[in-house]
């Protein structure tokens, strides 16, 4: 059975297309959506037009997996969201930058706006989800991109693609969240009890780094950081079980 990232990835590179050249387009030379600079960084080419336009049109779809996979699904955190919120995210990070598809939904959910996908936002999206629907959620990620994309000085140039992609997108990602063989089901983030195991291991975690024990650091996070992201994490729990 594929991975949510691989069938992430079939939509996303359907929305992408092959090798462009748009003069319109601040990303210059772009195959299956990655840039020709995107393509330069990730080969460690500098300056990155040292790499000819040849090079970008040659691209393989296996490279490109692994573009997309380290720098837009796991830096956007897409792959820890439900089936159906991770495609909306995720193609949003491709188009957008990860940092501001993450600060959209983090937004949207009324939670600190850093652009990091922790247990917080995670909370958070079942929250909303258990109040208004997964579905919900899905759609107002794709309001807000699509608002965004209408503010950009391209968008009479590029405007009609962004709103077909988003509609596209949006219709697929619903459809996920329907399918329970997909995991769209909200059972799968942080259900129930799951939630305030968690959180103790989050409360565990920021104790003994506290009292000096080595343990690897949940998300890389510190102490006081980790016992207040576990408070809040509990608090969020509640306030789904109050609306419930």
């Amino acid at each position: 059975m594929a991975s949510r990232f691989d069938v992430c990835l079939d939509e996303v590179l359907r929305q992408e297309g092959g090798y462009a050249d748009h003069p319109a387009d601040p990303g210059g030379a772009t195959n299956m959506g990655i840039t020709h600079k995107t393509l330069a960084d990730w080969r460690g080419v500098s300056p990155w037009w040292d790499l000819p336009k040849s090079a970008v049109k040659a691209l393989g779809r296996d490279e490109a997996a692994q573009i997309y996979k380290k720098l837009y699904w796991e830096r956007s955190g897409a792959g820890t969201l439900p089936a159906g919120l991770d495609l909306a995210l995720f193609d949003f990070a491709v188009n957008s930058g990860p940092d501001r598809a993450v600060r959209l939904l983090q937004t949207e959910l009324g939670v600190a706006v850093d652009g990091r996908i922790g247990p917080v936002t995670r909370g958070a999206v079942e929250a909303y989800a258990g109040k208004k629907g997964l579905a919900a959620l899905a759609g107002a990620l794709c309001d807000r991109r699509l608002r965004f994309l209408q503010g950009l000085s391209t968008f009479p140039v590029f405007g009609a693609g962004w709103t077909s992609r988003i509609a596209t997108i949006r219709k697929a990602a619903l459809a996920a969240i329907a399918k329970p063989d997909t995991g769209g089901s909200i059972m799968t983030l942080l259900t129930g009890y799951k939630t305030y195991i968690v959180a103790a291991l989050m409360l565990l975690a920021g104790l003994a780094q506290l009292l000096g024990i080595e343990l690897p650091a949940m998300e890389g996070g510190s102490a006081g950081q980790l016992i207040m992201e576990a408070i809040a994490v509990i608090f969020l729990r509640r306030g789904l079980k109050a609306v419930g």
